[in-house]
């Protein structure tokens, strides 16, 4: 059995010799990083994987972003405590509870009902009271809710909709990993005017994709 001390070593490992190399110098980022527990948001049988440079395995077939992928979005993002939220790809709920814990509130949508039920524990069990976990198809977003300050796509996409773009506020900025295996990037879409987007991508990773959003066309010659 692992022990509180092993599991603190673990975690500052994880900390010093993933996300620091990947740029992630944010000091109140790499503290919450400390606080909020990554491996009490994981099956108990898969707590092992907490720390590990790779995606981590979820129920459903699904899977949490590698540690340092959500650190960096996290820091890029540059969320500010009056802002609101909404993630695409709750799974069990960790990046939202970052993400709570930097924002005023956060709605995060979830298409599979057992994740979004364990997400509503592992958040209520780590004292997170800011996070709505909807079961819902996130593809089309929650316009009804919106819009919003900042929205995360917690997994692939081979582009990211308008429909979701047209969510955001004027100077809302929007996360999402754009491309196909093996090439992807991290996207970040400021809206900068009612009809005007701009785009960076500051760096490239690799994400299983979510579900339910379009894919291009294979066509066959």
């Amino acid at each position: 059995m692992t022990t509180t001390v092993q599991i603190e070593k673990l975690r500052f490992n994880m900390i010093e010799q993933q996300i620091r190399p990947w740029d992630v110098l944010d000091a109140s980022i790499l503290a919450l990083l400390s606080v909020v527990k990554r491996e009490k948001f994981l099956p108990p049988e898969h707590q092992t994987y907490a720390f590990v440079d790779m995606e981590a395995p979820l129920p459903g077939g699904q899977c949490m972003l590698s540690p340092k992928v959500e650190a960096r979005a996290l820091q890029d993002l540059k969320i500010q405590k009056n802002e609101k939220v909404l993630e695409i790809g709750t799974g069990s709920g960790y990046m939202a509870a970052l993400l709570g814990a930097c924002a005023q509130g956060v709605l995060s949508l979830e298409i599979l009902p057992e994740l979004a039920s364990l997400a509503r524990k592992n958040l209520r069990d780590a004292g997170v009271h800011n996070v709505e976990v909807r079961q819902a198809d996130g593809a089309q977003g929650a316009a009804s809710d919106g819009p919003f300050d900042v929205i995360v796509l917690s997994g692939s996409v081979a582009s990211v909709p308008e429909v979701l773009k047209a969510q955001l506020k004027v100077g809302g900025r929007l996360f999402a990993i754009v491309g196909q295996d093996p090439v992807m990037q991290a996207n970040f879409i400021t809206r900068t005017s009612s009809t005007s987007y701009q785009t960076t991508t500051p760096w490239d990773i690799v994400a299983p994709r979510l579900a339910n959003f379009p894919e291009p066309s294979k066509f066959q010659f």
